[in-house]
């Protein structure tokens, strides 16, 4: 088993579950981050699903002074356009592929694993999910961006060139810019991506009315699997 998916952070909404929705958070939090919109987005007619929150390892962060935290990757500069951890942002990518391939072993077909993540984990979610080989149920990304969008073309996986996209960012986010979240729309549009774009009155932050949207859009692919 994936070390990463061994002490992460597990919700079951019922008995027998065989779907999963694989959660990344943000810099600093960790597995616990989000535990408590689960009863908030699943719905009551919803097969059951596993939650899994996977903490991210710790380590130094150049942008807040080099101290340790919890991250997925370094961030070096808070300009998005600027120089990018690709190391870093691969390795975590290369973890989130063992977790889905822990999770395959454990009976949840990759049609059945949505990939979703807040900020950091957000970016890592959509950086790692259009490249993975084996098509998944829908990928989301919440006040995040997009990194490593200049090999993204070349590196695409065919396998989920129709997958379903969720982005939603907020217009006041004042830690990741929604210009960064509409850019990263853009680009995944031009690219031929069906993208759900959505923005809310909202800081860097997560609100009803956005998983009251998540739960429409999950609710849709489930019902088509």
């Amino acid at each position: 088993m994936s070390s990463l998916l061994e002490s992460a952070v597990k919700l079951d909404t019922g008995n027998d579950p065989r779907y999963a929705v694989l959660w990344l958070h943000g810099l600093g939090a960790d597995g616990h981050d989000f535990e408590a919109i689960v009863p908030e987005l699943v719905g009551p007619k919803w097969p059951a699903i596993r939650f899994v929150f996977p903490h991210a390892p710790v380590q130094p962060v150049t942008i807040n002074g080099g101290a340790s935290m919890r991250a997925w990757y370094d961030i070096k500069s808070l300009d998005r356009e600027g120089l990018q951890d690709d190391v870093g942002i691969r390795k975590s990518m290369k973890a989130v592929n063992g977790i889905i391939e822990a999770l395959e072993k454990q009976g949840f077909t990759p049609q059945r694993i949505f990939l979703a993540g807040f900020s950091q984990g957000g970016a890592v979610a959509l950086a790692a999910g259009l490249r993975y080989p084996r098509k998944l149920a829908g990928l989301i990304g919440l006040s995040c961006y997009l990194p490593l969008g200049d090999t993204m073309a070349a590196e695409a996986a065919s396998a989920n060139q129709t997958l379903p996209i969720f982005i939603g960012h907020g217009t006041f986010d004042q830690v990741v810019a929604l210009q960064y979240g509409d850019a990263s729309a853009k680009a995944l549009s031009a690219l031929g991506y069906s993208v759900e774009m959505h923005r809310y009155p909202m800081q860097h932050s997560v609100n009803a009315q956005e998983i009251s949207d998540l739960r429409k859009f999950m609710e849709i692919q489930l019902k088509s699997e």
